[in-house]
């Protein structure tokens, strides 16, 4: 049976700055005078609390929270550890048969003379009917997000994460398990949150803990600063094949280094969304001074945030670059310079084949020579300059193996980016401008991750020219990543079919297998919103853009990508007029 908490010393006060009283109380971790817990990955120092707070000598015992501490010894043998999330969250499709079994509990709860409110621990769900709103108003502890809203993991990011609970006069870290892989995007703000089953959520929501490995947790260490016209997504793309190669099934990943303080949070964020790609269970960017901003631009209070500052730091769980940093140990390491990074694509069927961009032409040409596999097509020598002939609704038009028929800005992965959806839309503004057009069969489309991104698109006036380009919105949720492209042009398609063409389509998504874009697009490639645009303006991944025009200006002159990217600086300058998501 349960009993009561043995840590209950370590509790203490959190007071509000100023004398003004207290925020609530905490179960602290500099109390108990371990000096182990100083050199904790932050991650486990997440697992650590929770254990704490959670301990009954029932679920949650003294000695998991040992084994915790002792992380450095206990991890590399594989010991398990019960977990409690502070929170669970659950998509559409997998939240709507999650609440019926929750009614279904009710009502034999009901029959046996059981409060209804007692069944439901703690669930945040993202769905989209009438009756489960209703629901909504039959337990405690229950959110429902309106429909329309946005992906899951972006509404989370800017609506939802918590980074610190206030219940009941206790304050604690915000963690998550949710019904989907890319749960991780959250990792970005700090919390600590991952994909779990449907079976596993549920118990969760019940007040079950979760029986889990403790583990690894490689630490990879951030220097340097992005270069001018160097993208977010070309960082993460570079990170995934560095992690991919590195090992990091069923282990965690921390970031850290003086180089976090050059990235966003929404670069993070991209970072994060990837987990699944590069194999981690997550990839973690603890708190400091950049997440606090971003708390503040998303609406959060001062008070909310004082808060949430005053406990991570009271709790070491907050990092202040003007302060000496405490050596972390990790399982293993990881270095990269930003400085280094340079624009890359990933494909044609794996996240991790990164490809810098000054190799595409030839890396392109190179798959097209190979035998079938994950960086091959084999198609034959004389096959290769095959031009098929069509009719677009009657005009006459040519396919080539490698012309994009699919570009699409697209997954929570880069849409909740500021840098990058703006970097795209100059890009479209700067090719209209010059008279630039993309081909009619190619299909475009824009679905963003929030309705935060179309109002910061409309506000800066540059929704306009993403329009005239045919990257209209199309709606807030997973599109082309998934399999959502929808069909393309039956001409097209014919093309393709009748003349064996290895198809293109360049996405801003996380995930590029084949057959996971579209039946008929066999090369799919993970690219920068931006470059997805440009991809979609020269209409063929069988281009070096250093060299070659992506198209003729207006006034009869070549256009090169260089002269239609924009600088760090041009997005910067357009920042300030549409950040801020509290509108």
């Amino acid at each position: 049976m349960a009993g009561e908490n043995p840590f209950k010393g370590i509790l203490k006060t959190l007071e509000k700055p100023g004398g003004r009283g207290a925020f609530g109380q905490y179960y602290s971790l500099p109390a108990l005078g371990d000096a182990r817990i100083d050199k904790l990955p932050y991650l486990i120092r997440i697992l650590l609390e929770s254990a704490i707070r959670n301990c009954d000598e029932f679920q949650v015992k003294s000695h998991d929270v040992e084994k915790i501490i002792d992380w450095e010894n206990t991890s590399p043998k594989q010991v398990e550890i019960p977990f409690k999330p502070a929170r669970v969250l659950l998509q559409d499709f997998m939240g709507v048969p999650a609440v019926v079994d929750l009614a279904c509990m009710r009502d034999a709860m009901n029959n046996l003379g059981t409060l209804t409110r007692s069944i439901l621990w703690s669930l945040w769900i993202l769905s989209l009917t009438t009756p489960f709103r209703l629901m909504w108003q039959a337990f405690n502890n229950m959110l429902v997000v309106r429909p329309g809203s946005g992906i899951v993991h972006q509404v989370n990011l800017e609506y939802l994460g918590r980074v610190v609970f206030h219940t009941n006069g206790l304050l604690y870290p915000d963690s998550v398990v949710g019904t989907d892989s890319h749960t991780t995007m959250i990792d970005g703000l700090g919390v600590a949150g991952w994909g779990v089953g449907g079976i596993e959520a549920e118990a969760a929501m019940l007040g079950q803990p979760m029986s889990m490995v403790l583990p690894g947790v490689v630490g990879f260490k951030l220097t340097g600063k992005l270069r001018d016209g160097v993208t977010a997504t070309d960082l993460v793309l570079t990170v995934t094949q560095m992690l991919r190669k590195h090992g990091v099934v069923g282990k965690f990943v921390e970031f850290y280094g003086k180089g976090m303080s050059e990235l966003s949070l929404a670069d993070r964020a991209t970072i994060a969304n990837m987990s699944p790609e590069y194999g981690a269970t997550m990839g973690f960017f603890p708190v400091d001074h950049v997440t606090l901003q971003y708390l503040k631009l998303t609406g959060r209070s001062d008070e909310t945030v004082s808060m949430i500052e005053s406990y991570l730091r009271a709790n070491k769980m907050f990092v202040d670059y003007s302060e000496p940093q405490v050596e972390r140990t990790y399982t293993s390491y990881l270095e990269l310079d930003l400085q280094e990074m340079e624009p890359c694509i990933s494909g044609p069927k794996r996240p991790h084949d990164r490809v810098p961009l000054r190799e595409m032409k030839t890396d392109w040409h190179a798959c097209l020579d190979n035998k079938v596999g994950s960086k091959g097509f084999a198609v034959p020598k004389e096959a290769q300059v095959k031009v098929a002939e069509f009719s677009f609704h009657g005009t006459p038009s040519q396919l080539r193996h490698g012309d994009v028929v699919i570009a699409a800005i697209t997954s929570c992965t880069n849409t909740s980016n500021l840098s990058v959806m703006l970097g795209a839309a100059l890009v479209a503004k700067k090719a209209c401008e010059l008279g630039l057009e993309v081909k009619p069969w190619i299909k475009t489309s824009l679905a963003p991750g929030s309705g935060v991104v179309t109002k910061y698109l409309q506000k800066s006036g540059l929704q306009t020219y993403l329009n005239q380009l045919g990257f209209n919105i199309v709606g807030y949720g997973c599109t082309t990543c998934i399999e959502n492209s929808g069909d393309i042009d039956e001409s097209v398609a014919s093309a393709i079919t009748e003349n064996d063409l290895v198809a293109a389509a360049v996405l801003s998504g996380n995930r590029n297998f084949e057959g996971r874009v579209h039946p008929l697009t066999r090369a799919n490639y993970l690219a920068s919103p931006p470059l997805v645009v440009a991809y979609a303006l020269v209409g063929t991944v069988d281009i070096d853009f250093e060299s070659e025009a992506i198209g003729v200006g207006k006034d009869g002159r070549n256009v090169f990508l260089r002269d239609i990217w924009p600088s760090t600086d041009e997005v910067a300058a357009v920042s300030p007029q549409c950040c801020s998501t509290s509108d």
